[in-house]
């Protein structure tokens, strides 16, 4: 089993620009270029993790209570024992020293682990809670190696509820396959990259695998107002997350799996053609997906004017079309066999007679 509080960051960086060289995501996922079209504003992210700490610098302003969902808790998700939490916050709408991908979003915090570790059933009830409330995108860092069913039916609600779900695949250090709930169908399942840009060795890979972002060596916020340097594909859920923030953004009523669609249609393609085990659809295009045209079935899309329709060939047997044309064609064969039938008896008559 992994949990959204597996060891994925490390002590403090002793290097003074350790933290600067941290966040080479930016520049790789051109934020910056993003930010001039959506920083986030109006968003809400449901955090399921280890609790945020809403008083580090890079998050103040940024982070409301949710829940405290572990067994026979009741807090409100502003304590993090850990760490873990904090620093997925950070890489969300971290607004200082660490800059994260929609700073202008607001991270709810719900609180599902501790340093012991999680449940999937407390990750299942804070699911069920943020789509209760109205939450629109769920970030979950870390995962189980086995189903659970509560987990599972939330899962599907949330989907059904126009949800977008983005959750990490899991450390191969921990995890042979693509963990709960990133296994789910319907789930934004992120794989890591290492600082070229090529699979990070140590992200799980499978058949789920949707898209995949920086995992290494990634600089986020640490508890006690510090900030930290480390790995695993938890950092790669988070920027995933706040990419979806940022294009809920833009488009407040754009459905859910059109959010996804931009996403994985407009990514780069990495690994061989297509979708594959490693980099799923390939690496965001954050700029690309925030822009694409609206397709005209969306909320707000231009409608287009279809294409006429050809009239030189009939449907395909089974195929359904119109009634009036079905009694069009109906009407010409009985006049065609009627004339055949009178050219017939001329025929007939004129050899009688002669």
């Amino acid at each position: 089993m992994v949990t959204a509080a597996s060891a994925l960051f490390a002590a403090p960086a002793s290097a003074a620009d350790a933290i600067s060289d941290g966040q080479w995501y930016l520049k790789f996922l051109d934020v910056a270029a993003a930010h001039r079209v959506s920083q986030g504003e109006g968003v809400k992210v449901g955090l399921i993790d280890t609790g945020v700490d809403p008083s580090h610098p890079d998050l103040k302003g940024s982070v409301v209570a949710g829940g405290d969902f572990r067994s026979g808790m009741s807090g409100d998700g502003l304590t993090d024992g850990h760490g873990h939490g904090t620093a997925m916050a950070s890489l969300i709408v971290g607004h200082g020293q660490i800059k994260g991908i929609a700073p202008k979003a607001t991270v709810v915090s719900l609180k599902t682990s501790d340093k012991l570790g999680s449940s999937a059933t407390a990750i299942g009830v804070a699911v069920r809670w943020a789509v209760d409330h109205d939450i629109k995108v769920i970030s979950i860092s870390g995962g189980h190696e086995t189903d659970d069913l509560v987990l599972q039916q939330a899962i599907s609600r949330a989907i059904a509820k126009d949800v977008v779900v983005v959750a990490s695949v899991g450390n191969n250090a921990n995890d042979s396959r693509v963990v709960y709930p990133a296994a789910y169908p319907g789930v934004v399942a992120v794989s890591g990259l290492d600082k070229t840009g090529k699979f990070w060795t140590g992200s799980v890979s499978g058949e789920a695998v949707q898209l995949a972002a920086p995992a290494e060596r990634i600089s986020a916020a640490d508890l006690s107002g510090r900030r930290s340097v480390g790995d695993g594909t938890s950092n790669s859920a988070a920027l995933v997350a706040g990419m979806v923030a940022l294009i809920r953004s833009k488009y407040p009523d754009m459905r859910a799996s059109e959010v996804i669609r931009r996403l994985t249609s407009t990514a780069t393609d990495k690994g061989g053609a297509g979708r594959d085990a490693q980099y799923g659809f390939g690496v965001p295009n954050l700029v690309a997906a925030l822009t694409a045209p609206v397709a005209s079935s969306e909320p707000g899309g231009t409608v287009s004017t279809p294409a006429p329709v050809s009239t030189s060939r009939l449907a395909a047997p089974g195929a359904e079309f119109p009634v009036g044309i079905a009694v069009t064609i109906g009407v010409g064969c009985l006049v065609l066999v009627g004339l055949g039938a009178v050219l017939l008896w001329v025929f007939a008559r004129r050899r009688r007679s002669s």
